[in-house]
């Protein structure tokens, strides 16, 4: 019932976990920030990928389900000092732009695979310290759990933020509608926060707001056109959803993030991990059908 298979997708080697008895199916690139490029049902694509930006090393993925580590959004002029030093960090952090290692494949009671993502020169430059992400993508029937270990390997305490992006497919908004926990939202660089009814407006050029705090464990999604329902369940670590679309576009985005955008500079929401300690983390998205 349960297979993984390799294949070339465009530059890039692909894992194709599935799942034959309920005819799902993703794909994971470890090569490409470890992140997973689509997630199908009965033939039916959930999610959106640019597949021009895709084949592109030099720009980020937009589409599947990007990485944010160690920061989440932006900071401040791109900016933030730890110890008394300043750092560099471009928007969403380093871990969607690196190659992670394969750790682990099964095919017992899930299609799995197990990628991981450790510090290095590189990573160091703009982040001092040692680390190691394990993030294991499971998929068992409707269900695409993600799994997530993190370790600081360093001898001083390490702060970070995490989250997840994935871009649902969406060719008319119109028949989106969103239940989300929270009953207010902030947009980038407002002071305040402003009141949240549950609705957007989808005319608008771009929405991208923060919702918080939320007041449980879970959010949906549901696409009346397309007559499914995806529910993401997150852990206790993930203190916010951020909303984002831009008219137009044939995705919207449901993302479950740590803390909000400049973190590292604000200490809002902020996790940290003292030396040699570890932490895990849970996301699982699950479609069902109307």
């Amino acid at each position: 019932m349960f297979a993984i298979a390799l294949k070339q997708a465009e530059q890039y080697q692909a894992y194709i976990l599935t799942d034959s008895e309920a005819q799902a199916r993703v794909e994971v690139v470890p090569e490409r920030g470890g992140m997973i490029t689509s997630w199908r049902i009965q033939g039916q694509e959930l999610l959106y990928m640019d597949s021009e930006r895709f084949a592109n090393a030099d720009l980020s993925v937009r589409g599947g389900v990007p990485v944010l580590f160690p920061i989440c959004g932006n900071l401040s002029d791109d900016t933030y000092s730890y110890n008394g030093k300043s750092y560099k960090l471009k928007q969403h952090g380093f871990a969607r732009e690196l190659p992670w290692q394969v750790r682990d494949r099964q095919t017992e009671d899930s299609a799995a695979v197990t990628l991981a993502l450790t510090s290095s020169e590189k990573t160091r430059i703009v982040y001092p310290f040692d680390f190691e992400l394990v993030f294991t993508y499971r998929l068992q029937g409707n269900r695409l759990i993600i799994e997530q270990h993190f370790t600081n390997r360093s001898d001083i305490v390490m702060p970070f933020s995490v989250g997840l992006h994935p871009y649902f497919r969406s060719t008319d908004k119109s028949h989106l509608s969103l239940d989300i926990p929270a009953q207010q939202y902030r947009e980038p660089g407002a002071e305040r926060a402003q009141p949240f009814d549950g609705h957007f407006d989808f005319e608008r050029e771009e929405i991208d707001v923060a919702l918080m705090p939320i007041n449980r464990r879970w959010a949906s999604l549901t696409n009346q056109r397309q007559r499914h329902k995806i529910a993401i369940t997150y852990s206790d670590l993930y203190s916010l959803l951020v909303f984002w679309t831009v008219k137009g576009k044939d995705y919207c985005c449901l993302e479950p993030w740590s803390a909000p955008r400049n973190a590292l500079n604000t200490g809002e929401q902020l996790s940290t991990l003292g030396p040699g300690s570890s932490c895990e983390a849970r996301v699982e998205m699950a479609v069902s059908y109307m």
